[in-house]
This record gives structure tokens, C-alpha cells and sequence, in this order.
């Protein structure tokens, strides 16, 4: 994986300019980052204005109105263009408010593992010898407990939320950060510009922060969009099994839960969040795959 900006461009102005031209030249060119990130900033639209877009209150139980199928139905309704669930909560609005959910752990977990395995990742990559060693130790002993299994004995035990999805997850998901972050490190601490920041006596935070950090996060943000994916697949497994989000909030892994009973008689109930999840999930690697082009190309280009 090249470097985002390499040190010999950032010198020159025209060149900066250049390369900023050229990367988004290659952004609009590239068809799986603009498929990508038209569906993630859709959703995401949708989910900053749940509370304008979601016709009904997706927490509003009418028992009267119990399983209405979707429009597309004979006896489908436009009142609920989705239609309802067992508890006859507004279908629709649920999966808007769900929207939020999904995104919100994704991002979260995202970040809490991206804290910590790039931090030992760089510092195993820069230091070597002991601290190596002590951080594959750790990448070792993360990668032999399952992740599922793990989060649902410990979500058990704490009891399931969202907070505790979010944390179990965003501590169990860093191993991915630290693999890559150690690599890419070990590349770039004999570098010449590393060895002149050395050599001017800057401090070992100025090294890593501002020389050897922006020279591997262009790999680090492809491991995190499919961090995210995995995180929101993570969630809506630990939901559906009910160790995750617990209910009345709109989870798509606990719509999925709640509809499974009725799958063969209404599959509308398991299709629609199911099919929702796909598609951001898709999105999301979408969206990678182009970064990690864009940025080989770029790398290529340089």
C-alpha cells in the first residue's frame, strides 16, 4: 500500500495540487467508490433526518393493526408503505431509526479498534525486539478466541445493549489495525525522512504522529471500512441471537429476530431489514475495494 502523501510532494505546492487533482480524478473514475459512497451518504442522509423522514413513531404499538403487509400487497396500505410488525410498530420507520443503529456501532466500533491496534501496531512495527514480541503476543492470543462466541459469553454475562455491543465489539476487533499498522510501520521507521526527524532530534511522538502516521493511514482506512461492515454483521448477529440490541430499539438484526416466526407466511418481515443490511453492508466494501484502488493507482502514479 503507497503512502497517502508522500514527503517529496508535501514539499512542493504544485505538486500537492497535482496529486490532489489526480486522486480525485481517480475517485470519480473508479466505479466502485462512487456506487459506494452514493449508497453510504444516502443512508446516511437518512439517518441524520429519521426524525422528519419515518412517517410514525417507530415505537407506537397498535395491535389493531398487526401484520399489515406492504403496499405491494393486495391488502397493503400506503399508511404503512412497508407495513407492520407482530406489535404493529410502523415498518418503515423502524428501518429509518435502524439506519441509525447500524451506523452508529459501525462508526464506533470502528474507531474504539482502530485506537487500539493501530497504536500497538505502530509501536511494535517502529520498536521491534521486546515490544514486538509482547504485541504478537497479544494479536496471537486475540486471534484464537472467536469473536461470536466471546462477545455472546460476555454479553451474557454483562447483559445485551447497545453500549456493551458497541465495547465488547470495539475490543475485540483491532487485530486487523494491528497486523497492518505493524507491517506498514516496519516499512517506513528506516525511511529517510524517519531517519532526518531522528537525526534533528525530534521527539518520538512527533515521529510517529506526524511522519510515520499519515504515511500508513491510506491502508488503515481500508482496514477500517471493512471493520465497519464486519462490526454492523457483528451487531445484527449478536441482535438476533438476543445478546445484542435489545428491544424496543430497531435493530435490523432484531427485526430479523422478532419476524423469524412468521417467515413463512409474511417474508416481507425478514426480507426487508435483511435486504437493508445487504445493501449497506455491500456498500461499505464497495467503498473500500475503490479506496484501496484508488490508492494503489495513486501510490503507482506518484
Amino acid at each position: 500500500m503507497a503512502p497517502i502523501l508522500s514527503p517529496q510532494i508535501a514539499a512542493e505546492p504544485h505538486l500537492v495540487a497535482t496529486w490532489q487533482s489526480r486522486l480525485f480524478r481517480n475517485m470519480l473514475n473508479n466505479r466502485s467508490f462512487a456506487i459506494g459512497l452514493l449508497i453510504i451518504t444516502s443512508l446516511g442522509i437518512v439517518a441524520l433526518l429519521a426524525p422528519w423522514l419515518a412517517p410514525h413513531d417507530p415505537y407506537l404499538q397498535n395491535t389493531a393493526n398487526r401484520m399489515v403487509p406492504p403496499f405491494w400487497h393486495e391488502t397493503g396500505s400506503w399508511t404503512h408503505p412497508l407495513g407492520t410488525d407482530r406489535l404493529g410498530r410502523d415498518y418503515l420507520s423502524r428501518l429509518i431509526y435502524g439506519t441509525r443503529i447500524s451506523l452508529f456501532i459501525g462508526l464506533v466500533v470502528a474507531l474504539i479498534s482502530g485506537l487500539i491496534g493501530t497504536t500497538l501496531g505502530v509501536l511494535a512495527g517502529y520498536f521491534g525486539g521486546r515490544v514486538d514480541a509482547v504485541v504478537s503476543y497479544l494479536l496471537t492470543t486475540r486471534l484464537a478466541m472467536p469473536v461470536v462466541l466471546v462477545a455472546l459469553a460476555m454479553a451474557s454475562l454483562i447483559g445485551g445493549s447497545m453500549l456493551t455491543v458497541t465495547l465488547l465489539l470495539g475490543l475485540l476487533l483491532w487485530d486487523r489495525f494491528a497486523v497492518v499498522a505493524r507491517s506498514a510501520t516496519q516499512q517506513l521507521r528506516d525511511a529517510e525522512y524517519v531517519q532526518a526527524a531522528r537525526a534533528l532530534g525530534c521527539p518520538l511522538h512527533y515521529i510517529l504522529l506526524r511522519e510515520v502516521l499519515p504515511n500508513i493511514a491510506g491502508a488503515l482506512i481500508v482496514v477500517a471500512t471493512l471493520e465497519v461492515a464486519n462490526a454492523i454483521l457483528l451487531e445484527a448477529t449478536l441482535s438476533f441471537l438476543g445478546m445484542g440490541v435489545q428491544p424496543p430499539l430497531p435493530s435490523w438484526g432484531l427485526m430479523i429476530a422478532e419476524g423469524k416466526a412468521y417467515m413463512f407466511f409474511q417474508p416481507w418481515v425478514i426480507t426487508i431489514p435483511g435486504s437493508a443490511l445487504f445493501m449497506l453492508v455491500l456498500a461499505i466494501n464497495l467503498l473500500g475495494d475503490g479506496l484501496r484502488d484508488i490508492t494503489v493507482r495513486g501510490g503507482r502514479n506518484e
